[in-house]
């Protein structure tokens, strides 16, 4: 495995923090001997990670990075082969891509857009990436989205939940592999008036920006069309690291449900906060007070230690799930790490073999040919079970993990406890639902 990020990494960070080549048109070339950009006519081809390795995210970036890396090598015939043993598909065979060994560069999307789409453009301009993989935000991922589109690149979306991802700012060179916010929506509901009642009053701590935006909207249609009631929605910027001036006004406001829209240390802060006011601690209404997490990772209930214990989320997947892919990929992740992987960790791992599948069985690197190979793709054998990569708007389709926080954990990687597998069918929804229509998926952009 070649890691050429070891000279460039430093570059990459500094030049997006500097803003470098922001103010600039972007200018990509296609090759001149085929009319695809960044053709690979070597005997290798490069992909580019683009994960935040730096700001709120960076915890979950890391663990991407690791299982992209853990995917190269795969790709290249080395360790134990991971899900190449499992993936229903067998186009894949150890030696590369289309028999060119996998290289890779990172850059740092420090969860800003401005930032990620500096590097993605240096990663595809100066390193030649063919494809671009990663992130853990909606807003980075519909940035770098529309700069792949541009560029005539692929974009393997990493960990990004809005519904606007596949929504109004899908396009055609970019695919999702990780559910959305309607998805949780429609899973969580039924859990939450089951547990719950059907007479609840909620009130929502919402990041402001896109994720935030489509979460706190899908939680509130699924919640108030089983009966409850939405108190307030309130908006807490990205930056925030202490919310106890959006805790406290929920003591008096009559909700009996504090509904969290925060993700990695905003959820870890905004959540350790509330028990700290002492909320679950609570009655209202005359019934005990409950906090909900729409959006849970493993790292995220990891840094909120015994806080998160009984609180009810959704996630993409699980490494206690015991599905052949989920083994072979935990088995894989633990033994070279000594932990088991995030699900944005998975999600990124399964895009890297997703994208070289698509490549081995068009033939070719042209991203016209990936995106045929890839629209309408049903496949097994990399988790979650059977899933779907629906053509119509390039979002995957498959089971939704209910879980919560383990109340009773038996070492350090027991946070949280699978409630309900919801099926695929639970979670499905027309591509012109209003959560997600507008926009053009357009058409592929090879770059020529």
């Amino acid at each position: 495995m070649t890691n050429k990020s070891v000279t460039r990494r430093g570059v990459l960070k500094s030049g997006a923090v500097a803003g470098t080549g922001l103010a600039l048109p972007t200018i990509f070339t296609a090759s001149s001997a085929a009319a695809f950009t960044n053709e690979p006519t070597g005997s290798s081809v490069t992909l580019g990670f683009n994960v935040p390795q730096t700001g709120p995210y960076a915890e979950e970036g890391n663990d991407e990075l690791l299982a992209q890396q853990l995917a190269v090598e795969h790709l290249n015939g080395e360790g134990d082969g991971g899900c190449l043993n499992t993936f229903s598909s067998k186009a894949l065979q150890g030696n590369g891509i289309l028999g060119k060994k996998v290289e890779f560069v990172t850059g740092d999307t420090q969860t800003k857009s401005d930032a990620a789409r500096a590097s993605a453009k240096s990663m595809i301009e100066k390193d030649g990436a063919i494809m671009i993989n990663g992130g853990s935000s909606s807003g980075v991922a519909v940035a770098v989205q529309g700069l792949c589109q541009e560029a005539g690149v692929i974009f393997m979306a990493g960990l990004t939940h809005a519904n606007d991802t596949t929504g109004k700012d899908k396009k055609a060179n970019g695919f999702r592999h990780f559910f959305n916010a309607y998805m949780s929506g429609a899973a969580l509901a039924p859990v939450l008036a089951a547990e719950m009642g059907k007479e609840r009053r909620a009130y929502h701590l919402t990041a402001d920006y896109n994720w935030g935006w489509t979460q706190e909207e899908s939680i509130v249609a699924s919640t108030e069309a089983l009966g409850w009631e939405t108190v307030n929605t309130v908006k807490t910027p990205l930056a925030s690291t202490d919310f106890s001036s959006y805790i406290a006004p929920v003591l008096n406001s009559g909700a009996d449900v504090l509904v969290l829209n925060h993700y990695g240390g905003n959820m870890v802060n905004s959540l350790t906060n509330a028990i700290q006011f002492g909320l679950l601690d609570k009655v209202a209404n005359g019934k005990d007070f409950k906090i909900v997490v729409p959006l849970y990772s493993e790292l995220m209930a990891a840094g909120a230690g015994e806080n998160i214990k009984g609180v009810l989320g959704s996630m993409n997947w699980n490494w206690q799930l015991q599905d052949e892919g989920t083994k072979a990929f935990v088995k894989s992740f633990g033994e070279k790490y000594g932990k088991p992987p995030s699900n944005s960790a998975q999600t990124c791992y399964a895009q890297v073999l997703l994208y070289a599948d698509a490549v081995e069985r068009a033939g070719t690197f042209n991203p016209c040919g990936v995106v045929e190979a890839l629209e309408d793709f049903e496949f097994d054998g990399l988790g979650n079970g059977p899933t779907w990569y629906r053509g119509a708007d390039h979002q995957c389709f498959k089971d939704v993990l209910v879980v919560r926080g383990n109340q009773n954990p038996t070492n350090a990687y027991d946070t949280l406890e699978i409630v309900e597998i919801t099926p695929r069918a639970q979670v499905e929804y027309d591509p012109e639902h209003p959560m997600f229509a507008g926009g053009d998926l357009g058409k592929c952009n090879p770059g020529a």
